[in-house]
């Protein structure tokens, strides 16, 4: 049975996750290797009670995202993401969808850069993974529902975010994103996530969808960001976008002068992570 396939499979990628990869702490007493179940769920963004069943083979056909994060969390390549998609009974993302999958190396890259915040988005602008020290930055918004972690949805819908900008960047950055999302269309025109996100947008803001109607010129991005931190107060951090060959993916950077204000910030984020002060 193709649950049963799932279940071991599941256990062995589990067990293959080293703690520390995972950014886990490795002292302690584990009755086996890798990563434990609660982890893995922490990181997926699942219950544990799910991923128990999962992995007992008592639940069936997971969704495409659920896949998705759980290949990210378990490193998989290429092709073991295809195999589990195959033995989960679920079709993997056509040609013409976007490739949202972070591979092995990527991870490796976010593993190592842990003095400085990063993001990955895809071509949607949508947040696939940040490091620790990204969210300690923007917040942690990696339990929030799929579409809330798209940056074109909070801007256009106003939802809450610790992203600030001027009137002017304002303005800048949804020209930016509606032009990015026009020609990620032309580019995926099957790509499920991305139309979803662009007619549910043109049904809740009237500005996307003028800006929608229009012929707008590619826009150049914003060289720096600004986020309001709850308890250290505004850090405007220098921001670059790194693209992923054959992949649809881009790592944004942010960065600081070593004798800037950001820095001193930066280095007080990274003491308290997501923890408040009081």
């Amino acid at each position: 049975m193709k649950s049963n396939e799932l279940a071991c499979s599941l256990r062995l990628w589990r067990a293959r996750v080293s703690p520390a990869e995972a950014g886990f702490p490795e002292g302690g007493r584990r009755r086996v290797p890798g990563l434990r179940r609660q982890e893995v769920a922490q990181l997926s963004g699942l219950s544990v009670e799910y991923l128990a069943r999962l992995e007992q083979g008592r639940a069936v056909h997971p969704s495409p995202s659920v896949l998705m994060s759980l290949a990210r969390t378990l490193r998989l390549s290429e092709q073991e993401r295809a195999h589990l998609f195959r033995i989960a009974d679920q079709a993997e993302p056509a040609d013409g969808s976007i490739k949202r999958h972070i591979t092995p190396s990527v991870q490796r890259i976010l593993d190592r850069l842990t003095d400085l915040p990063v993001q990955v988005v895809d071509a949607s602008w949508q947040c696939i993974t940040s490091n620790p020290l990204a969210y300690a930055l923007t917040g942690d918004t990696s339990a929030l529902p799929t579409r809330e972690r798209n940056l074109a949805w909070t801007v256009f819908t106003g939802a809450p975010t610790r992203y600030v900008r001027t009137k002017s960047e304002e303005r800048l950055l949804r020209q930016e994103l509606v032009f990015d999302l026009r020609e990620a269309r032309s580019r995926y025109p099957k790509d499920k996530l991305l139309g979803d996100l662009i007619e549910e947008l043109l049904g809740v803001s009237a500005d996307f969808a003028g800006l929608w109607e229009q012929r707008l010129a590619p826009q150049p991005a914003l060289s720096s960001r600004t986020f309001l931190h709850p308890e250290i107060g505004p850090i405007t951090m220098d921001s670059d976008y790194l693209t992923v060959r054959d992949s649809d993916l881009r790592l944004i950077v942010y960065t600081r002068a070593q004798d800037s204000k950001a820095a001193g910030q930066l280095e007080l984020l990274a003491t308290i992570g997501l923890q408040p002060f009081s």
